[in-house]
């Protein structure tokens, strides 16, 4: 019976972030009837980009925005990327560049290029992406920095995966979903921890009011979330999640590819703050549990209570990730909720194992 009590109390723990989730959830997306006449840079560091460059850069100067400017930096890349991003400047006065040189590269991690492009762009208002993400529509840049006031500093926004076919694709896009409807939901909360340099908007204020990245500038990770988690707040942070303010990124083609690059990202939960780091961490462990102590019940327990109150978790999960889901546009994700859910419980913890008995590489 303790078995069992146990197991409904985790449903509750699961059925409170549910009901957090809510917050972002049922959200509609408000038009925007008004473009910005405020100029704006957009920001890409590029390291070995090339091939993304030559297809992405058209994407970013087509944007349907009166006055912006684009900075490329190339940080210290051994491929054409410098080149790429010459000629595209040779026929585009709106292009600026930030070129990191070899000889440099004992600094260079993409806090250090980031920065240096910062300090090149001449706009205060900035809107950030990575080289292999297109914006969803020509609005993109309006959608993204159209509330960036003195008020409003920061806007978090969606960087989806490219949809693919396949098992892997499904998997990496319910993980970004994830994500997504977690720091969304803790931003309409008041709570804002953390964003993703896919696609991200802040002012330069901002930027040095809080030292850049000054305070986590030795951790390989964590341009987008760590300045997010120091420098947001209820205050200062808005969200932007219309369709048409998206943007695209190749999903990794091989699991082992992606889970070298989650090894990397989740090196900086634990640099968050304490408050932050609790929240997520019981989420996580809710879920965990739910499985675990699932299986069990299922074994040790009264079947037919232990699958009343496992329909009803399941059937939550369908109401409010179900919901985030279509409001990001992943809808063909729903039917396989469950079975992501316990992939990516599995697939965290083997991630934690990992990096407790090794570390991960560094970007790039």
């Amino acid at each position: 019976m303790l078995l069992l009590w146990l197991f409904i109390a985790v449903v509750l723990i699961n059925t409170a972030y549910f009901l957090l989730f809510s917050k972002f959830a049922f959200l509609q997306p408000t038009t925007l009837e008004k473009k910005g006449s405020f100029p704006v840079s957009i920001i890409v560091c590029a390291k070995n980009e090339a091939k993304n460059l030559k297809k992405n850069i058209p994407y970013w100067l087509e944007q349907d925005y009166p006055n912006f400017e684009l900075i490329l930096i190339n940080d210290a890349s051994t491929d054409d990327t410098q080149k790429i991003i010459e000629a595209f400047a040779e026929n585009d006065n709106r292009i600026h560049t930030v070129n990191i040189e070899n000889n440099e590269a004992f600094w260079s991690n993409k806090k250090y290029s980031l920065t240096l492009g910062i300090k090149r762009a001449v706009n205060k208002r900035m809107l950030f992406t990575d080289a292999d993400c297109r914006p969803a529509s020509k609005n993109w840049l309006s959608l993204m920095t159209h509330e960036l006031s003195d008020e409003t500093e920061l806007i978090l926004g969606y960087g989806a995966h490219e949809k693919k076919k396949g098992v892997l694709n499904r998997l990496i896009r319910f993980e970004t979903l994830m994500t997504a409807l977690q720091y969304f939901s803790y931003a309409k909360q008041g709570m804002p921890y953390m964003g993703v340099g896919r696609n991200i908007a802040y002012t330069s204020k901002l930027f040095y009011d809080n030292r850049g990245f000054m305070s986590h500038m030795d951790i390989p990770s964590g341009d987008d979330d760590l300045f997010v988690n120091e420098a947001a707040s209820k205050w200062n942070t808005s969200i932007s999640f219309h369709e048409d303010a998206f943007t695209y990124s190749e999903p990794k083609r091989s699991f082992f590819q992606w889970f070298s690059q989650k090894r990397r990202h989740i090196t900086t939960a634990k640099h968050y703050k304490p408050k932050h780091r609790f929240l997520l961490a019981t989420y996580y462990l809710s879920n965990l549990l739910f499985w675990i102590l699932a299986a069990l019940c299922f074994v040790f327990a009264d079947w037919k209570m232990v699958l009343g109150v496992f329909i009803f978790r399941i059937a939550l999960q369908y109401i409010f990730i179900g919901s985030g889901a279509k409001t990001l546009k992943e809808k063909d994700l729903t039917p396989y909720l469950p079975l992501l859910e316990l992939f990516l419980v599995l697939f965290q913890l083997t991630i934690f194992i990992t990096n407790s008995i090794s570390k991960p590489k560094r970007w790039k």
